[in-house]
């Protein structure tokens, strides 16, 4: 005999929703027991965009196996440092935060990094190589792929909703309570290393002529060795993070 229970997802998890889903309890049938992540799951909703679950009114947990006639309310993981107290089914974020985006999101991997953030990015990564390195390094997942934060390795992620990058940066750094954490251009956009100031002598050999003669002050990338100065890009770059009202 078919079973059936009543879902309502609230606030940013309508995003995950169909249209005519949204706002509004949705039925659920089934013939056997599954856990309430499945659940939510099936629907639409990964895991770690859930804060809460309330069953018939009580807390519920991932693992809890849903009833006939249930009715069950999903309610959303909050903005870190919103709240001293985060949601019952919220990880809290690594501090300091480390990330690892998917093949998508290239772009937005360079300009966290030029923000000071811990940033891993390939372009050859698959779903499950995202999240083991993810579950073994500690890192916030980063997608455009629902799929992938359905992932159970993956405790701590969040899904874009924009696909332009300086809406999707006001979006991380919303969410993950960043805005004190940011240091620009301290690590490589090229690579996540970090970035130290060293003497024009030790790089005068990788530089270009013009820069020998009007430039003084480098920086170099402990990692890939490429060698930063403050010229018309390093402009641009402060530029944007002025528009972006993100410059300390």
């Amino acid at each position: 005999m078919e079973n059936e229970a009543h879902i309502l997802f609230h606030s940013s998890l309508n995003d995950f929703l169909l249209k005519r889903q949204r706002g509004k309890w949705v039925r659920y049938s089934f013939l056997n027991s599954s856990t309430l992540k499945d659940v939510v799951e099936a629907l639409g909703v990964p895991h770690p965009e859930i804060g809460r679950i309330l069953v018939d009114g009580q807390e519920g947990s991932f693992s809890d196996l849903i009833r006939p006639s249930t009715q069950m309310e999903v309610f959303p993981v909050v903005p870190e440092g919103d709240s001293l107290l985060l949601p019952s089914l919220q990880v809290p974020a690594p501090s300091p935060p480390r990330f690892i985006l998917d093949v998508h999101l290239g772009k937005l991997a360079r300009y966290l990094r030029l923000l000071g953030f811990d940033t891993l990015y390939e372009t050859h990564w698959d779903d499950k190589a995202i999240a083991d390195l993810a579950a073994q390094e500690k890192r916030i997942v980063l997608t455009r792929d629902i799929g992938l934060l359905k992932q159970k390795h993956v405790l701590v992620g969040y899904w874009l909703r924009s696909q332009h990058l300086e809406e999707q940066l006001q979006e991380v750094i919303t969410r993950f309570g960043l805005r004190q954490q940011i240091a620009p251009f301290t690590r490589c956009m090229a690579c996540n290393g970090e970035i130290g100031e060293v003497s024009k002598e030790s790089v005068t050999h990788l530089l270009p002529p013009k820069t020998k003669q009007y430039f003084e002050v480098f920086y170099q990338c402990t990692h890939c060795q490429r060698v930063y100065w403050k010229g018309s890009h390093f402009d641009k770059m402060q530029l944007f993070l002025q528009n972006m009202d993100l410059n300390q």
